[in-house]
């Protein structure tokens, strides 16, 4: 059961959530009262993790395959959610995809075209599908996963650069559109620095599968000299989810270990 509830009776539909931080954002969630529905390309891998957390809390979660880049498969995937769960007030855009370290010179359409439609549009087809189920559940809560990169730029990273500043701007656009029309449904940004996710698994390449001299190159940069676990964005999202951030829409959180206080 729920340690202690604080998101007793939230339905939340959570994007690439077979592994890595969408994963952690399901079994927080779910521990703490809510129900889920995991959606991910990888349909198999997020029926198995629907399995172990319904092995846990029994009825506290489904899974869809879904592309996130089809205004197709959210038009669907968002219908069968909202049907399992009874509802959704809860919307977790996390899936998103990095491209290969390139200069402006070099770059390509195609890098530009993919970060584009998985980074960034999915996030509009998200909202804008999800909106009406999340009106009718309000209060309601959007959580767009970001990125650092989407606060301050890096080199070599234009597409994924530009792609999370604008998932940060348009939470905000969505975040004061829902307060004009009185939706009671808040819109918020995620900014994570590096978290020891598969998506840091290049780097670990880049130091010959040295998982340990990786990270620690990459906490160099990081006030705190470490870098960060899932669950330490799992509780900006379990706060976000909550009631406890009613007054909280527009904002950008930042788990960076200080980085960009820098």
């Amino acid at each position: 059961m729920s340690k202690s509830g604080r998101v007793e009776g939230k339905k939340a539909l959570i994007t690439g959530a077979a592994g890595g931080l969408g994963e952690a954002f399901a079994w927080m969630l779910v521990r703490e009262g809510a129900k889920v529905a995991l959606s991910d390309i990888d349909g198999g891998r997020a029926e198995a993790l629907a399995q172990a957390i319904n092995a846990e809390i029994p009825g506290s979660a489904f899974a869809y395959a879904h592309d996130v880049a089809s205004e197709e498969q959210w038009i669907s995937v968002v219908a069968a959610a909202a049907a399992d769960l009874g509802g959704l007030s809860v919307l977790i855009n996390n899936a998103g995809v990095g491209g290969p370290l390139v200069f402006v010179e070099e770059d390509t359409a195609e890098n530009w075209q993919r970060q584009y439609e998985i980074n960034l549009r999915s996030v509009m087809f998200g909202c804008k599908h999800a909106m009406p189920h999340l009106r009718a559940a309000a209060p309601a809560s959007i959580i767009n996963i970001s990125s650092m990169a989407g606060l301050a730029a890096a080199p070599g990273m234009g597409a994924y650069n530009a792609t999370k500043a604008g998932v940060w701007n348009y939470s905000r656009t969505i975040a004061l559109e829902a307060a004009k029309m009185e939706w009671n449904v808040r819109s918020n940004s995620v900014h994570p620095v590096f978290i020891k996710t598969p998506i840091l698994d290049p780097f670990v390449a880049m130091a010959h599968g040295d998982e340990a001299k990786a990270h620690e190159r990459l906490a160099r940069g990081i006030p705190l000299k470490r870098i960060g676990e899932p669950n330490d964005v799992a509780y900006a999202v379990l706060y976000l989810a909550s009631d406890e951030s009613k007054f909280v829409t527009g904002s950008e959180f930042r788990i960076d270990g200080g980085m960009l206080a820098q």
